[in-house]
């Protein structure tokens, strides 16, 4: 086990990688934790958990909505949590999302702390504090930036994760070395998902680097007024694609990473040899590059997201691998981009 802490602006949140579940018992006290976890984690670890207060909620995207909310809030009523509850996000990034969203607004905030249980929980969605849901097709549109107290890292629960999990979660690990750490990009240039699942020294060391990267830039810009916004490269276009078409997240930054490369070397004067690099490696990690889609449904989505202000989009393009930066780009000139893909 190591231990990192972080401050941010509100709390010190501590990172325990590499650390059995059983660590728990030591961070928090039982009778005053609930654990907020989904069907597919539970139909595995129920005797792990057993012991604990446990709410179960439906797992998948599609129920990353209000009425999960709903649901979740009538459950603690239930079991009398007080101010005095620490919620646990045991699980995916569906699961530690809500499971934040509810904790920062039950009573007003209570304490939460999350244990991811899939890559793309442990590399991303866990960290940072960004908690939240849908509305429909329309990703995260009501949410809160609040951190949690801790977050453990037991990588023992990988070892039931799909293979297509392990795909989709390395798509935001790729994400990170692209606008950030080239020599990231390398490491993953030279090694596979084999690798990774059977070296857990290197595992470590790749989950450690993305965590330590993404919370150095929400350190710096927690309420995303700067350079925060790079962390959603890829995600325009692939928050767009993921629920109007049914896509696994990481497949869709996949794409959307794809589209913000191509509209990088038209504007933008990225190399064709770096998009061509990022092309290989996403398909070395079995991830998608392209999508048939309906540009006016897309565009539509685009219009509504966060990002969008005074007929703009703030888009994440890349100058080379390993450097992001923001660039605004009109609604027309847009449109114009995404139907020269077409």
């Amino acid at each position: 086990m190591h231990t990192i802490e972080h401050s941010f602006s509100g709390k010190k949140v501590n990172y325990y990688f590499n650390t059995e579940f059983i660590y728990l018992d030591q961070l928090i006290e039982k009778e005053n934790a609930i654990i907020i976890t989904d069907e597919n984690f539970y139909s595995l670890y129920q005797a792990k958990i057993n012991s604990w207060e446990v709410i179960v909620i439906k797992p998948g995207e599609e129920n990353k909505q209000q009425d999960t909310v709903n649901f979740i809030i009538n459950e603690l009523i239930k079991k009398q949590a007080n101010k005095k509850t620490c919620i646990l996000g045991v699980g995916g990034g569906v699961v530690t999302d809500i499971a934040g969203y509810v904790a920062s607004i039950y009573m007003r905030g209570v304490s939460f702390a999350f244990v991811p249980t899939t890559i793309l929980a442990m590399a991303d969605a866990a960290v940072g504090g960004k908690n939240g849901v849908n509305a429909g097709i329309y990703k995260n549109v009501t949410g809160t930036i609040n951190q949690p107290d801790f977050i453990l890292y037991d990588y023992d629960f990988l070892a039931t994760l799909p293979h297509e999990q392990w795909c989709n979660g390395f798509a935001e690990i790729i994400k990170h070395a692209c606008i950030k750490d080239a020599q990231l990009f390398s490491l993953l240039e030279n090694n596979s998902i084999s690798n990774f699942k059977n070296d857990k020294k290197l595992f470590d060391e790749v989950i450690a680097t993305n965590v330590q990267l993404k919370t150095a830039i929400v350190i710096k810009d927690e309420f995303e007024n700067g350079e925060r916004k790079l962390l959603n490269f890829g995600h325009t276009f692939g928050h767009a694609i993921e629920n109007l078409y049914n896509l696994p997240h990481g497949h869709a930054i996949s794409i959307g990473m794809m589209m913000a490369a191509t509209i990088s070397e038209e504007i933008n004067n990225f190399y064709s040899t770096e998009k061509e690099r990022l092309i290989q490696l996403l398909k070395k990690y079995q991830l998608p590059v392209s999508i048939q889609y309906n540009p006016d449904k897309v565009f539509e989505i685009m219009q509504s997201d966060k990002k969008a202000a005074n007929n703009s989009i703030n888009y994440i393009l890349l100058n080379k691998i390993g450097e992001a930066i923001v660039q605004p780009i009109s609604i027309s000139q847009l449109r114009d981009l995404m139907n020269m893909q077409q």
